[in-house]
């Protein structure tokens, strides 16, 4: 198994090492993939001349799944996974999810929840003098006191909570190779003040330029307290010009040392040009592999950070606003890498990142001055500075398409239209098409109501018609029929019932009917869901009506799914609610019929669980089929 990283003391063996430097413990089933983050650890670790082993979803009941790979010379690496463990785990309703992704052959119940604290605590069980680092996106979006969804409390910050000797946050590699180099010189302690991109924590406040904000104490007491301190970390996290921010916990300060710097393209290049072989561990063969794999296996990525600052998502956190992209040289290589494999079927499923055309600075300045405090840069508005140039990635896409055994090349990570049309860029649209889509586009709008589309930091509805006109007559030009799928979210904060109904009539115009609905998940590190959690937009302090109530929720997302039936009784709702009866009704402007066809009054009346009749119904005026009073029997 040499081609895959340790994962047994066999493994070892045949390696000839008696211990191991790292031991790294995953949440997920082991990918030897750059898609997945413990892979890329692991490989770079090893590049740098430590050896490392992986212990892929142990079995957190028993200490000695722990202990398979011996003591850690140096110290044992902990991540939940590639997703937040709870996320993985539970839907927007709060529901269990029937698979997971990640683990062998799809199945639920290979990780614990909150993977990174029974992780940690399992290894200082098993090694108890053996330092723990923590990191991947649970750690990471965590770093801070924050708010958690699933429990509806705010929790003090994981590094807190685990007890680790120190939290890497945002992608990791320039923290791990800095870290592994203080622990192997026996400088861990000394190094943790000066090491970017880390938190630890401290009895004493650090020396040099610091921000303090608001105490896990504070804000979980005080919601506007919780506001200011996520409006510091927010403006903070520039590699740049942020500063050191601490919040105290307790009689103790979590320190977050300034972001890492972001990586040269040498630097990110070496990080894809490690030898995965792209493939599950054979382990799982048995179990069919792990589906995970299957979207990212023959896709590229081509860069990573994003500009766009969508108030729902956490790369701004996590990765940056400042793009880091990849050579042509180094995606050419990997893409014949690819091709050589036997399982190539000649297809690229994606070349893209977070943002699939976002592959270049938003402005030269970023390079040494960082992105703009206080603004975005591309939506609601976009930034005079933008550079909103496609000529590179289009560049990009024609060599890899042009490979031999390559037959085609898609693009299916997240496409911004409102950049493209601020690039007045019709011939790359057109190409687009052309080579890149395969009957649909998926892109996401999210919303069509300008007060919700601010909120979100994305593009208005105007944005998008103006897109969708471009894409379908150059779809016409090219004697093609190739559609727009695009993604709209529910129960956003700002989104009220009645922006939810004028979604729902744009869709009825627009003749699209969702087959999927994705509700607003707060998931910790957002700025959607500071505002989620405290009614306020945390960057200008302006209140902001938040649907919380699963009743309500539900609502909404009915309405975006108004022509199923099941739906039926909570749109009629939301519409009578919203005073909007005239959509109600057989016009060809309305939502829904009076009643579901094919039943009658009284049956559809029985059926309503809104209402729970008893009795005869005492019906009056010509539009009892909306007002009905029920009367008891008389005995």
């Amino acid at each position: 198994m040499k081609d895959y990283l340790v994962t047994s003391q066999e493994d070892m063996k045949e390696r000839g090492w008696a211990e191991l430097d790292f031991v790294l413990i995953s949440g997920d089933a082991y990918v030897d993939h750059p898609s997945f983050a413990p892979a890329v650890i692991g490989r770079l670790l090893e590049h740098k001349g430590y050896r490392v082993g992986i212990i892929a979803q142990p079995d957190w009941h028993d200490i000695d799944s722990f202990r398979i790979l011996g003591r850690p010379r140096l110290a044992s690496l902990v991540t939940a996974g590639n997703l937040d463990s709870m996320l993985n785990k539970f839907t927007a309703a709060k529901k269990y999810r029937h698979t997971d992704d990640y683990s062998p052959g799809g199945e639920i119940g290979h990780r614990p929840d909150r993977a990174t604290l029974v992780y940690t605590n399992c290894m200082r069980q098993a090694f108890h003098d053996v330092p723990v680092i923590i990191g991947g996106i649970e750690a990471s979006l965590r770093r801070f006191a924050h708010y958690d969804y699933w429990s509806d409390t705010v929790r003090r910050s994981i590094l807190t909570d685990s007890k680790a000797d120190a939290l890497i946050y945002g992608m990791g590699e320039k923290q791990i190779v800095e870290l592994a180099a203080a622990l192997d010189k026996g400088q861990f302690k000394e190094k943790l003040p000066v090491i970017r991109g880390i938190c630890y924590m401290s009895s004493v406040l650090p020396d040099g330029g610091l921000v303090e904000c608001p105490s896990f104490e504070e804000v979980k007491s005080d919601k506007k307290a919780f506001a200011e301190a996520f409006k510091i970390q927010y403006n903070e996290q520039d590699p740049f010009y942020g500063c050191m921010i601490v919040q105290k916990h307790g009689e103790r300060y979590l320190v977050q040392n300034p972001p890492a710097k972001p990586l040269s393209q040498e630097e990110i290049d070496q990080v894809y040009d490690l030898p995965y072989t792209r493939q599950w561990h054979p382990m799982y063969d048995a179990k069919g592999g792990v589906p995970a794999l299957e979207e990212v296996q023959f896709s590229l990525v081509s860069h990573r950070g994003c500009f766009g600052s969508c108030s729902f998502c956490a790369i701004t956190s996590h990765q940056g606003r400042i793009i880091q992209n990849r050579s042509h040289a180094s995606l050419i290589k990997e893409a014949k890498r690819m091709i050589g494999m036997p399982n190539f079927k000649g297809y690229i499923h994606d070349l893209g990142g977070p943002t699939a055309n976002f592959r270049h600075l938003a402005c030269a300045k970023q390079k040494t001055l960082g992105a703009c405090r206080g603004r975005t840069c591309a939506a609601p508005v976009p930034c005079a500075q933008l550079d909103t140039s496609h000529e590179d990635y289009s560049k990009l896409l024609r060599e890899i398409r042009n490979l031999t055994g390559v037959k085609k090349v898609f693009v299916r990570s997240g496409l911004r239209y409102d950049y493209v049309l601020a690039d007045n860029n019709k011939a790359f649209i057109k190409e687009l098409c052309k080579y890149h889509v395969s009957g649909q586009l998926k892109v996401a709008p999210e919303h069509i109501v300008k007060n919700v589309t601010d909120i979100m930091g994305k593009a208005d509805k105007a944005c998008f018609l103006k897109f969708k006109k471009w894409f379908d007559q150059a779809n016409k030009e090219l004697g093609k029929k190739q559609y727009l799928v695009p993604y709209f979210m529910s129960s956003h904060p700002g989104c009220t019932l009645e922006n939810a109904v004028e979604l729902a009539e744009f869709l009825r115009d627009m003749h699209m009917t969702p087959e999927q609905v994705q509700d607003f998940i707060p998931t910790p590190g957002s700025l959607s869901t500071a505002i989620f959690y405290t009614g306020i937009h945390p960057l200008t302090g302006k209140p902001i009506y938040v649907p919380r109530k699963g009743h309500d929720k539900a609502m909404q997302r009915a309405l975006m799914q108004y022509k199923n039936p099941d739906n039926y009784a909570l749109v009629r709702e939301a519409l009578i609610k919203t005073r909007r009866q005239d959509l109600i009704g057989f016009g060809p402007h309305c939502l829904i019929p009076p009643r579901p066809l094919g039943q009658s009054r009284k049956k559809q009346d029985l059926r309503n669980k809104s209402v729970r009749p008893r009795g005869k119904v005492n019906r009056s005026g010509k539009n009892s089929h909306i007002r009905a009073v029920y009367m008891p029997k008389k005995k």
